[in-house]
């Protein structure tokens, strides 16, 4: 688990986060040793929203990276596991397929065998369904759940979808305007007694009956 104390975050003067905390775990980082920070990065992975694959770099390599970066597993050992994760995101055989050679919901999914090939106890996920269709979003959240669930994974998703949020969310923090305005559970969502919140929610169910 984590554990998030009153985070603060700007860009060019804009605050984003303002105070935020949180309760998903017990693990200090700021002051650990620089071991003990490698042993905890060991234990997340990262989606990220435009994907972040290097372009350089085959299938493979993208999803063995972190294992050269932060382990000293032997390269058969490597292979074996970038293999496993592949043919768990539906990508098996894809190894030497580069980047722009894949589609995005794909190029996704590499993301996703990525973020999962240290083992990780931990999968942050930045806006995951960003500039995919509805169809392979919904793809996508399959898998993002499918995995949390196998593996048992701490995931946070940060995300504007309110389908991804009914349909995936477990814990569910709302921010508005850098603050933490609402946190409960998708059960509670229509009794948030908070009024950004329904306005957001109410919107996003508009836009949803639009499509």
């Amino acid at each position: 688990m984590i554990k998030i104390e009153n985070i603060h975050k700007s860009f060019q003067g804009k605050t984003i986060l303002n105070g935020i905390s949180g309760v998903f775990g017990d693990k200090e980082f700021t002051n650990a040793s620089r071991d003990t920070k490698t042993e905890i990065r060991r234990e997340i992975g990262m989606l990220f929203q435009g994907g972040a694959l290097f372009d350089s770099k085959t299938v493979e390599e993208n999803v063995m990276f972190p294992l050269d970066v932060l382990t000293k597993m032997p390269p058969e050992e490597k292979i074996d596991r970038v293999n496993f994760c592949l043919k768990r995101v539906g990508l098996e055989g894809q190894n030497k397929k580069m980047p722009s050679e894949i589609s995005g919901g794909m190029q996704k999914r590499v993301g996703i065998a990525r973020a999962i090939v240290n083992n990780s106890h931990f999968l942050f996920c930045d806006e995951p369904y960003s500039g995919l269709d509805p169809q392979t979003s919904i793809l996508i959240d399959d898998l993002i759940l499918e995995i949390t669930e196998e593996f048992n994974i701490t995931t946070l998703v940060v995300t504007h979808d309110m389908n991804s949020v009914l349909g995936i969310g477990s814990k569910i923090m709302f921010l508005y305007e850098g603050i933490k305005c609402w946190e409960g559970t998708k059960d509670e969502i229509t009794d948030s007694g908070v009024t950004e919140f329904d306005d957001f929610v109410f919107a996003n169910k508009v836009m949803q009956r639009l499509r």
